[in-house]
């Protein structure tokens, strides 16, 4: 088969251009990286009967069927309806698949239903991500970390995620050992000390990590129940400019990160270069362009922070940016105040 196909449909239905000639691959978004055993079953059936028995876990935690020919599209599709409804990911054409082809797969690491240091279910969180962005064309990438260990990577994403959690002291439970101030100083930043034999929290200084919960042997320190986190923006790898992502709130709430998710998806629809190559273009790219008091307005507009939130002040772009000066690059100093 030659290659008279519509490649943009190709994308949007979820399929993807390989090199290999009339052939295509399945792509599935698993959001948080988890799934049901028993769904494997399903995959494996479709990379036998209709690819080429290999199934590619990608970078962003989905998987791709390779070797399907262009023609077995619509069978592939009906295949994977019961994979696509047992993940929870979004999906609404009438030949089966997605109706989205930009967002891509929302990641996260193994969270507090795992890790020891999971401050938050990161999987429910970026479920629920997924419900608020899908359907969209617009290419977003957007992670979830349970800590600040970030083994997730957010700070390379357009949305970083961090979990953060208030510790709490029982007084009456310390036995003043000093293990949890030894923990904090090795392991993180440094917030605690020592008065009158207690021990006592730099709230600014602290990154809710839970170092102290683990390190204490008496169970003084406590995690809140109330979940909060760190928003960063804007991370990116790429040739041109690459740069990690900014700390942009801290101490914020679900509602608040969600609304400002969505917020961005109208900035951009309204200030994209429809002429980018693709008709894409890098948020962050947007922003330097627009300016980032104009993000500002529109990313906060309707929230309503919760009385914990910090928004970090001022905010500082940084990386590399390549030029045409001796040696093809630098680093700017950019001082984007907000």
């Amino acid at each position: 088969m030659g290659m008279d196909i519509e490649t943009g449909k190709l994308k949007k239905n979820a399929f993807r251009v390989t090199k290999e000639r009339g052939k295509t691959a399945a792509r599935v978004r698993v959001p948080g990286g988890r799934m049901q055993a028993d769904l494997l079953e399903h995959i494996q059936k479709i990379a036998d009967t209709y690819g080429n028995g290999t199934v590619h876990l990608t970078i962003r935690q989905g998987f791709e069927i390779p070797g399907i020919p262009y023609e077995k599209m619509p069978e592939v599709n009906r295949m994977l309806e019961p994979v696509l409804q047992g993940i929870g990911t979004k999906h609404s054409t009438p030949e089966g698949g997605y109706d989205a082809s930009g967002t891509r797969n929302i990641m996260a690491c193994a969270g507090s239903s795992i890790c020891p240091y999971g401050c938050y279910d990161t999987t429910a969180f970026a479920r629920r991500m997924e419900e608020a962005i899908y359907p969209n064309d617009l290419h977003f990438k957007v992670v979830f970390t349970g800590c600040h260990n970030d083994c997730a990577k957010v700070r390379m994403a357009d949305f970083g995620i961090m979990g953060m959690n208030e510790p709490r002291l029982d007084p009456n439970r310390c036995i003043s050992c000093g293990a949890c101030v030894k923990r904090c100083e090795k392991k993180s930043v440094g917030a605690l000390s020592v008065h009158n034999f207690t021990p006592v929290r730099n709230e600014q200084r602290c990154l809710g990590c839970g170092e102290c919960v683990l390190a204490c042997p008496n169970g003084a320190w406590t995690r809140s129940d109330k979940k909060l986190y760190k928003l960063t923006l804007f991370g990116r790898t790429g040739k041109r400019n690459p740069r990690l992502g900014v700390d942009f709130i801290k101490w914020v709430d679900e509602e608040s990160i969600i609304k400002i998710v969505q917020n961005t998806y109208d900035f951009v629809h309204e200030y994209i270069d429809r002429d980018a190559p693709g008709g894409k273009e890098h948020i962050g790219y947007i922003v330097d362009r627009v300016g980032v008091h104009e993000y500002l307005k529109w990313a906060l507009k309707d929230v309503t922070l919760n009385p914990e939130a910090e928004v970090y002040q001022p905010l500082y772009w940084t990386g590399v940016t390549y030029t045409d000066q001796p040696g093809g690059y630098h680093y700017p100093k950019v001082n984007m105040k907000n």
